[in-house]
């Protein structure tokens, strides 16, 4: 906990109050997400975007709620959240995003597609951007399950 605290300059919340738990899980998550969230080859925009498009595929109030406005406030257009927050394909995505979109609703539906979708992405985010959004993918997603099993985001 005195890790968590020292790199989040707070006491745990949502879905860390359950990883409390488990001490050491909840160190190495927390500095995943401090790399996946501050340090990633995606800009603001872009890692926020791919929260909220992990949020909406795991159906997770939480992390949208806690998110969509960092998301907006980083550049990503109402419409897009809005959009995504209907369960609906955004329209007039820069470039970058629509990459993005299409590989990471692959990487959640299980990976099988995201190849055909992939050399897209890179040309768009390059290679450590690609790999970093699946990092993002899988972390958040994580998150959700402990926030939809654990119930903690109260």
């Amino acid at each position: 906990m005195e890790e968590f605290r020292r790199l989040r300059g707070t006491e745990p919340f949502g879905p860390f109050v359950a990883l409390l738990k488990s001490p050491e899980l909840l160190t190495r998550v927390s500095a995943l997400g401090e790399y996946l969230r501050y340090r990633s080859a995606l800009p603001p925009r872009l890692s926020e975007f791919v929260i909220l498009i992990t949020a909406a595929h795991w159906h997770q109030s939480y992390e949208w709620d806690l998110h969509a406005p960092i998301a907006v406030k980083a550049g990503v257009a109402q419409a897009t959240v809005d959009a995504l927050a209907a369960g609906q394909p955004p329209n007039g995505l820069a470039e970058d995003e629509a990459a993005l979109y299409d590989f990471c609703r692959a990487v959640h539906a299980g990976g099988r597609e995201a190849e055909a979708v992939r050399a897209r992405a890179v040309q768009a985010v390059g290679e450590q951007g690609v790999i970093d959004a699946i990092g993002i993918c899988g972390y958040y997603a994580m998150l959700a399950m402990v926030l939809n099993v654990e119930d903690t985001a109260k």
